[in-house]
C-alpha cells in the first residue's frame, strides 16, 4: 500500500514543493519522521474507521459541511468551547480556561475568553509546531466571518473580535444575544473551530484544506493516493494528554456491504452502519461486535414549494400533509433509529421545538386522514390529482423516504416520478430549484440556524439574498426570526421560535417527518472513552481517551 505522508518536519518546505504536492491530489513528504509510510507496526494502536463517502471533501473546518468531513476536522481542531464528547448539547471549556459570562459596555455585549497556556499547534508541511495564542483565535473568527473563506459567515454578522493580550480575546456584539445563540459560534462546530494562523498563511486556503493543521488530539498525516484513505497520527503534545491511540485511519467506503464485510472480518474497527432491521439483528448475534445508536438526530423534513403550482395553494399542501403517515415512514427503519418529529426544530434536542402535544393542541399535527386530504384537493380543483417530477439521492434516507412519499400520495392520484442521481448532484440540482417537493436531511446547532437557513426569505434557493436551503420559498416569518435574535431572555426567545414554527405549520410550508439517530458499529475491543448519548460531530468521536483494549484490526 502506497501512502503519502504529511508527518512532522524540522523545517518548512518551499511553496513550490507544496504546489507540486497539491497538483498530484495528495499531500506528500520527503521526510517522514516518526511514522512509517507503508506499513503499520504490529505494536501500534491504530483505529480503522470506515465511512460512507468516496473521499475527504475538505479538511478546512470553515468549509466542512458534510457529516463525513466533520468527523475528520473534529479530530484535528478545537474551539474555544466544546460540546462534551458523546454528551451534546452539554458544553464545557476547550481552548478557553472557562465559560465566561457577558458584560454590557456602552450598550454592547462583551464576552472575554482567557486561553489555556501551552496549547500546541501541530507541525505542518510549512510550519513547525508552535504555541497557540490570541492571534490564532482572532484570525480564525475573522476568517469564519469572511464569506469568501467560510460557509458559515452569516452566523458571525454583528460580531467583532479583538486582542486583550497574548492569552485573552474579547468578542463584541453590537446587539446583545443570548447564550443559546452565542455558544455554538465559539464551540467546536462549523465556524467555531480554531485554525492555526501561521499554517494557513504559509500554505494558503487551498493547501490548508488538503493538509489541515490544528491543535486537536490527532494531526493530519497523509492520504493514500487516490484519496480513498486518510491517515491521522496522535498529537503527543495534546493539551489534554497524549492520545491512547497511535492514530486513526479513515477509509472511504460508500458501499455499505464492503464496510460491513470489513468490520466482520476485522479489517476495520468502527463503521458507519445501517438503519435496516435485518442488519441490526445480524450484528447483534456477533459476540465480538456492538451497534451504537445515539443522537443528535439529523432531522428529515419535507419542504413544499409555496410559490410553485399547484403547491402554491395552501389547500394542496395541507392535502399532502394529511395524506402522509409518519408511522409508515418510521417503520421502514430499525426500531429506535427513527423517531417522529412535529416541528422543524426537534424538541427532543433543542430549545424552541414543538412537541406532539403542542401541535395536537393547536390542531397542527396533520394526523393521517385520507378523506380530509381528498376533500382539500377537490376544493382546490385537483380532484384528478397532478404530477410531480423530482430528483433524489441514492442514499438510504433520501431514496427510501422519496419512495414512501410516492407510494403514499398515489391514492390521491398525485403521481410522483423521481430521478435517482449521485448525492452531490442531488444537492446541486435541488439548490437550483428543480424540485417542487424536497426531502432534506440536516442538523443545525440551534433553532435560529434551523429557521434562518430553511425559512428566512434571504435563504430562498436561487433568488434569496443569501441563497441557502429555503426550498419552500417561504417568506412569512422573517420578523419573528429577527426579533428572537434580539431577545436576551432564553424563555422569551423560545416563545418567538415556537410562534414562527406555528406559522410554518399553519401554512403547511413544510412537513416535519422524523429525526434519524446515528448508527455505528464497532468491535468490542474499541473503547470510545466517553458515554455515547449524543454527538454534535455526528460520529462517535475519537479523542485522546479512545483506546483499543484487546488488539486492533488486521490489514
Amino acid at each position: 500500500m502506497r501512502w503519502s505522508s504529511g508527518a512532522i518536519r524540522k523545517r518548512p518546505e518551499a511553496p513550490r514543493r507544496l504546489s507540486a504536492w497539491l497538483s498530484l491530489g495528495v499531500v506528500s513528504s520527503a521526510l517522514a519522521l516518526g511514522h512509517a509510510a507503508d506499513a503499520v507496526a504490529g505494536d501500534q494502536k491504530i483505529l480503522r474507521f470506515g465511512i460512507d463517502a468516496t473521499g475527504l471533501g475538505t479538511g478546512d473546518p470553515h468549509r466542512a459541511a458534510s457529516r463525513n468531513d466533520r468527523a475528520v476536522v473534529d479530530m484535528i481542531f478545537n474551539g474555544l468551547l466544546r460540546y462534551k464528547p458523546g454528551q451534546a448539547p452539554a458544553i464545557e471549556p476547550d481552548l478557553a480556561e472557562n465559560i465566561p459570562s457577558p458584560d454590557l459596555v456602552d450598550g454592547k455585549q462583551v464576552w472575554v475568553f482567557r486561553l489555556r497556556r501551552g496549547v500546541m499547534c501541530h507541525s505542518g508541511p510549512m510550519t513547525a509546531a508552535y504555541e497557540l495564542t490570541a492571534d490564532d483565535v482572532i484570525y480564525s473568527l475573522r476568517r469564519s466571518a469572511d464569506p469568501e473563506r467560510s460557509s458559515y459567515a452569516g452566523e458571525y454578522s454583528g460580531m467583532s473580535v479583538a486582542r486583550v493580550d497574548d492569552y485573552t480575546v474579547k468578542l463584541v456584539f453590537e446587539k446583545p444575544i443570548s447564550s443559546i445563540l452565542f455558544f455554538p459560534k465559539v464551540a467546536d462546530y462549523a465556524g467555531g473551530f480554531v485554525v492555526c494562523a501561521k499554517a494557513v498563511r504559509a500554505m494558503g486556503d487551498q493547501a490548508f484544506a488538503a493538509h489541515p493543521v490544528g491543535t486537536g488530539p490527532f494531526m493530519f498525516d497523509g492520504r493514500e493516493a487516490g484519496g480513498s484513505r486518510v491517515r491521522l497520527a496522535a498529537h503527543r503534545a495534546y493539551f489534554r494528554g497524549s492520545p491512547r491511540l497511535d492514530g486513526v485511519h479513515v477509509s472511504y467506503m460508500p458501499n455499505f456491504d464492503v464496510r460491513d464485510s470489513a468490520l466482520r472480518n476485522r479489517k476495520l474497527d468502527v463503521i458507519f452502519g445501517s438503519e435496516k432491521t435485518g442488519w441490526f439483528t445480524s450484528i447483534r448475534k456477533r459476540k465480538d461486535l456492538q451497534v451504537d445508536v445515539f443522537g443528535v438526530g439529523q432531522v428529515i423534513t419535507i419542504h413544499l414549494n409555496t410559490k410553485r403550482r399547484p403547491l402554491n395553494d395552501v389547500r394542496v399542501r395541507k392535502a399532502i400533509a394529511y395524506a402522509l403517515n409518519r408511522d409508515i415512514f418510521r417503520a421502514l427503519f430499525a426500531k429506535g433509529v427513527v423517531e417522529n418529529v412535529y416541528s422543524p426544530v426537534p424538541a427532543a434536542f433543542l430549545p424552541g421545538g414543538l412537541t406532539r402535544e403542542d401541535v395536537s393542541r393547536l390542531g397542527l399535527e396533520y394526523r393521517y386522514d385520507r378523506q380530509k386530504a381528498q376533500a382539500l384537493l377537490v376544493q382546490a380543483g385537483y380532484a384528478d390529482g397532478f404530477s410531480l417530477k423530482l430528483v433524489t439521492s441514492q442514499r438510504g434516507h433520501y431514496l427510501t423516504n422519496y419512495q414512501s412519499l410516492r407510494d403514499q400520495l398515489k391514492p390521491l392520484k398525485i403521481n410522483v416520478e423521481f430521478e435517482v442521481v449521485a448525492h452531490r448532484t442531488m444537492h446541486k440540482r435541488i439548490r437550483g430549484d428543480e424540485n417542487g417537493i424536497v426531502i432534506y436531511v440536516a442538523w443545525r446547532p440551534n433553532a435560529d440556524v434551523f429557521l434562518t437557513r430553511f425559512f428566512h426569505s434571504h435563504s430562498i434557493v436561487v433568488s434569496g439574498q443569501s441563497p441557502d436551503t429555503n426550498f419552500s420559498h417561504y417568506d412569512q416569518i422573517d420578523r419573528l426570526i429577527e426579533a428572537a435574535r434580539l431577545v436576551r431572555k432564553p424563555m422569551d426567545q423560545v416563545h418567538l421560535w415556537k410562534q414562527a414554527q406555528i406559522k410554518i405549520l399553519e401554512d403547511a410550508a413544510a412537513y416535519p417527518l422524523h429525526y434519524v439517530n446515528l448508527v455505528y458499529a464497532r468491535g468490542k475491543h474499541v473503547d470510545y472513552g466517553h458515554p455515547l448519548k449524543a454527538a454534535m460531530a455526528l460520529y462517535p468521536q475519537f479523542t485522546e481517551k479512545t483506546q483499543i483494549i484487546n488488539g486492533t484490526a488486521s490489514e
